[in-house]
């Protein structure tokens, strides 16, 4: 499969410091990557990275055909990539049905089609289309986030840490939703700390420590091998 997303030699960080050091990765349409290693490797600093939000200090991140590197997140946005942040997702005081429209800020014109798919894919909340999202389950104000991000139908969706402080139950959940989201035609580019679960249910995964690539393959793969899983998954 051709690339959708690529980054290639990136090199990034918070204020003078470099935590990413020369990341390279790839998401092709249709696919479930995700990003594992321990912790401080520099997973979420890559997301927030490719969504703009740090400086790039080197190396290119290209959606398709165009470079994106240093733009701003609503371009980021409208170059079809959407980013749901592993805390401060939602809007509490809203109820679930407004979140959704809040999603579209950006969409011209009717998106009630968009709306109906997210509705389909989180059957959980039509139910409570009208509920304030700040009073749900951890798991339900999760889908509220990802559903949120869905209504400006993205071509690539980043999830930092969509299972975090979630029961096993709904921890299955979200990773079953998000194969009905790819098989929808959204790849999904997901940083989780379940790193054998994610490999798991992922197409790929990139292992990263020191906020260097140290491995990359098939998701069952990487499960496989013991010494990826020795000194990377916890045994």
């Amino acid at each position: 499969m051709s690339a959708l997303l690529t980054i290639k030699d990136l090199r990034a960080g918070y204020g003078d410091a470099d935590i990413l050091f020369d990341l390279s990765l790839q998401v092709a349409r249709s696919e479930i990557v995700a990003i594992v290693g321990p912790n401080g490797a520099g997973k979420s600093t890559a997301m927030k990275s490719i969504f703009g939000l740090l400086n790039i200090r080197a190396g290119s991140i290209s959606m398709a055909d165009t470079d994106i590197t240093g733009w701003a997140p609503n371009r980021i946005v409208q170059a079809g990539i959407c980013y749901v942040p592993q805390v401060r997702n939602i809007f509490g005081e809203m109820t679930v049905h407004e979140n959704f429209e809040m999603g579209a800020f950006l969409r011209k014109g009717d998106y009630s089609a968009s709306l109906d798919r997210v509705y389909e894919l989180f059957p959980d909340l039509k139910a409570k289309k009208k509920t304030t999202a700040g009073s749900l389950s951890g798991g339900q104000r999760q889908m509220v986030a990802m559903g949120r991000a869905l209504m400006l139908d993205p071509k690539v969706l980043l999830l930092d840490e969509p299972t975090a402080g979630l029961s096993p139950r709904y921890m299955e959940q979200i990773f079953q939703i998000s194969r009905d989201v790819r098989d929808s035609g959204v790849a999904i580019l997901l940083v989780e700390q379940h790193a054998k679960q994610a490999l798991a249910f992922s197409d790929r995964g990139y292992v990263l420590a020191g906020g260097r690539n140290r491995h990359e393959g098939p998701g069952s793969a990487l499960l496989a091998d013991r010494h990826i899983a020795e000194m990377f998954l916890g045994g």
